[in-house]
């Protein structure tokens, strides 16, 4: 079984929509990635869809929404994406924080860095999994 991962902070509109999108782009043959909020927005963060439709050719619109922490099933990892306040609580075998700064309403090159540095964690992440350096036993 792959483990599930969620990707959280308080909106669930940018860097974790993004998170969930390469993580699904990236390491989707290790885990199932979801992303969620303890509030939500009407819509995802419009740079951060174009971001990652210009760098990674994934539409966020298609498929992805802002999601409440019980919208989500249970999940084996949690990854906060780096809140200046409280982050969410979501119970979890394995729970890790990136510390990534909110690019939402800063300029493009501001998402394209958080892009890429969501892209190298994804990977180190999927990384660590398969290498069993994460322990997920109960």
């Amino acid at each position: 079984m792959k483990p599930k991962v969620a990707f959280i902070c308080v909106h669930n509109s940018c860097r974790s929509q993004m998170a969930e999108a390469l993580g699904r782009l990236f390491a989707s043959d290790v885990f199932d990635s979801y992303s969620a909020g303890t509030e939500t927005k009407p819509q995802i963060n419009q740079d951060a869809v174009r971001i990652i439709k210009d760098m990674y050719e994934v539409d966020m619109n298609e498929e992805h929404t802002s999601k409440l922490l019980t919208d989500i099933p249970e999940v084996d990892i949690v990854v906060k994406m780096g809140c200046n306040v409280v982050c969410p609580f979501l119970p979890a075998k394995h729970t890790e924080d990136w510390g990534l700064e909110d690019p939402t309403g800063k300029g493009y090159e501001e998402f394209i860095k958080i892009a890429k540095t969501i892209e190298e964690k994804i990977k180190d992440l999927s990384k660590r999994i398969k290498n069993n350096e994460i322990n997920l036993k109960e």
